[in-house]
C-alpha cells in the first residue's frame, strides 16, 4: 500500500481522484437502478418457468420481494464497512465486491436462456433470487465504502469543498439512474429480459474498470485492524452511534415511503392515463422523472432555495432533514388522492404522479444528500465506513417496515387485504407522525465534526 497516498495532501483544490469516483458511481447507479426499474414489471408480467409457463407474482408479493431485496442491499453495508475499516481498506473492498456485483447481474441475464439450457441448470426464479442476492452483497457492501472513500480524499485545507463534492456525487448517481430508468424498460419491452438485465451488467463492469483506473490518484486510508474495534467500543465511538441512531430511526420511515415509488407507484401508474407530452409512458418509465428532477434540484437548492431559506430560518443539516420529512408526507398524500380517484372509477393523468415526484424529490434532496455529508462528518476517522453503514441501515429498516405491512395484510392467495387509498393513507399517517416526533427529538442533537488529517510535508 506504500505506493499509494495514505492521507490527503494539503491543498485548496479538488482532489484528483474525484472524477474517477464520480464516473464509477454514475455507471454503477445506472446498473442498479436500471435493474430495479424493471424488476416489478418483470416479476408480474415476464417471469416464466424453464418450460415456458407463466410464473408471475402478485403485486403484494412483489412489494414484499422488492422490499426484502432493498433491505438486504442496505444491510450488507455492515459487511463492507467491516472489511474496509478493519481488514482490506476501502479501495480493495470496493474492487473485490464489485466483481460479486457483476456476477449478480450476469445471473439475472441467465433467466433468458433457451428453455433447454434452463432445464439443465436453475429455474428462472432461482436465477433471479441468486442474482438479487449477489447484487445485494455487492451493491450493499460497496455503498458505505464509496461514500466514505469520497470524503477520505479531503483534508482540513479543502474541507469547504465537501458539500460541493457530495452534491456532485449525488448528481452522478441520478445521471446514471435517470438514463437507465428511461432506457431499460424499453429494452425489456423490445428485446426481453436477457438484454434488459444484461446491459446493466455491462455498465457495472465499466464502473469497476473506471474505479480501478483511478487507483494511483486516490488517497488510500489504511485499514485500522484492532484499532477499529477499539474505537468502535470506546466511549466516544459508542457515543457517536447512540447519538445518531435516533436520527436514523426517523430517516428509516422516510425510506419506507420513498422506496415505494419503485413498486407501489409503478402499480398505480398501470391504472392511470399514461398519455402525456404526446406519447404513452410505460409504467416503470415514470421513475426516470426522479433522476431528471435531481439533476435540476441540486443546483437549484444549493444556489437558490437554501440561501433564500437561510436568510429567514438558519438551515442546519438537522433542520434540512426535518423539512424533507414533511415534504415526503405531502408527496404520498397527493398519490393517496390519486388512488382515491382510481378507486372511484376515474382515470387520473400520469401528470399527477409527476407532481408527486416533484415533491418527493425535493424531500429526497433535503434528506438523502444531507444525510450523506452529515454521516461522514459526524463519524470518527476510524469509523467512517461503519457510520455510513449505520446510516444505510435506515434504508434497510424502512424497507422492512414496508415488507412487514404487506406481509401482515396478505391473504393466503398472495393478495392484499389492505388495498386502494387506505394503503396510501396509512403510510401518509406514519410519515406524518415520524416527522412531528423528529422535530422534538432532533433538538437534543449536538453536532461534532471529524475530518481526516492531512499528510505532513
Amino acid at each position: 500500500m506504500a505506493k499509494y497516498l495514505t492521507a490527503p495532501v494539503p491543498t485548496t483544490e479538488m482532489p484528483k481522484g474525484i472524477p474517477y469516483i464520480v464516473g464509477n458511481e454514475a455507471a454503477e447507479r445506472f446498473s442498479y437502478y436500471g435493474m430495479l426499474a424493471i424488476l416489478q414489471v418483470f416479476m408480474t408480467e415476464h417471469l416464466m418457468t424453464s418450460t415456458g409457463e407463466a410464473d408471475y407474482m402478485t403485486d403484494p408479493e412483489t412489494r414484499v420481494a422488492m422490499s426484502l431485496f432493498r433491505a438486504a442491499a442496505y444491510t450488507f453495508p455492515f459487511l463492507g464497512a467491516l472489511l474496509a475499516d478493519a481488514f482490506l481498506g476501502k479501495y480493495r473492498t470496493i474492487l473485490y465486491l464489485s466483481v460479486v456485483y457483476c456476477l449478480g447481474h450476469f445471473s439475472l441475464a441467465l433467466m433468458d436462456l433457451p428453455e433447454a439450457a434452463l432445464q439443465a441448470t436453475l429455474e428462472p426464479r432461482q436465477w433471479m433470487y441468486l442474482g438479487l442476492f449477489l447484487i445485494a452483497v455487492g451493491a450493499g457492501g460497496i455503498k458505505p465504502c464509496v461514500s466514505a472513500h469520497v470524503g477520505d480524499q479531503f483534508g482540513v485545507s479543502n474541507r469547504h469543498l465537501l458539500e460541493k463534492v457530495f452534491s456532485a456525487f449525488y448528481f452522478s448517481i441520478n445521471v446514471g439512474a435517470a438514463i437507465s430508468m428511461w432506457l431499460i424498460p424499453i429494452f425489456l419491452e423490445r428485446f426481453g429480459p436477457g438484454v434488459a438485465f444484461g446491459v446493466p451488467g455491462v455498465l457495472m463492469a465499466l464502473a469497476t474498470v473506471a474505479f480501478w483506473l483511478g487507483r494511483h490518484e486516490f488517497v488510500h486510508i489504511p485499514a485500522k485492524g484492532a484499532d477499529f474495534i477499539r474505537e468502535v467500543f470506546s466511549s466516544e465511538g459508542l457515543g457517536v452511534l447512540l447519538k445518531l441512531l435516533p436520527i436514523y430511526a426517523f430517516v428509516a420511515v422516510f425510506w419506507s415511503v420513498y422506496d415505494q415509488s419503485g413498486s407501489t407507484w409503478v402499480e398505480q401508474a398501470k391504472e392511470m392515463d399514461r398519455v402525456f407530452l404526446g406519447f404513452e409512458w410505460l409504467p416503470s418509465q415514470v421513475q426516470a422523472i426522479n433522476g431528471l428532477l435531481i439533476l435540476a434540484y441540486i443546483p437549484l437548492f444549493s444556489m437558490v432555495v437554501y440561501p433564500t431559506i437561510d436568510r429567514f430560518f438558519p438551515l442546519s443539516a438537522i433542520r434540512k432533514i426535518g423539512i424533507g420529512l414533511f415534504l415526503t408526507v405531502a408527496a404520498f398524500a397527493i398519490s393517496a388522492v390519486c388512488q382515491e380517484w382510481i378507486d372511484a372509477g376515474q382515470q387520473p393523468s400520469i401528470a399527477w404522479q409527476i407532481v408527486c415526484y416533484m415533491v418527493l424529490t425535493a424531500g429526497e434532496v433535503m434528506v438523502s444528500i444531507t444525510c450523506l455529508e452529515f454521516s461522514y462528518t459526524q463519524a470518527p476517522t476510524k469509523m467512517k465506513s461503519l457510520v455510513m453503514a449505520t446510516y444505510l441501515a435506515s434504508v434497510s429498516a424502512g424497507n422492512l417496515i414496508t415488507a412487514g405491512v404487506n406481509t401482515v395484510t396478505m391473504d393466503e392467495n398472495g393478495n392484499s387485504t389492505f388495498e386502494g387509498a387506505d394503503y396510501y393513507w396509512f403510510f401518509v399517517g406514519l410519515m406524518f407522525v415520524a416527522a412531528v416526533v423528529y422535530i422534538g427529538v432532533s433538538r437534543f442533537y449536538v453536532p461534532k465534526e471529524y475530518i481526516q488529517e492531512e499528510a505532513t510535508a
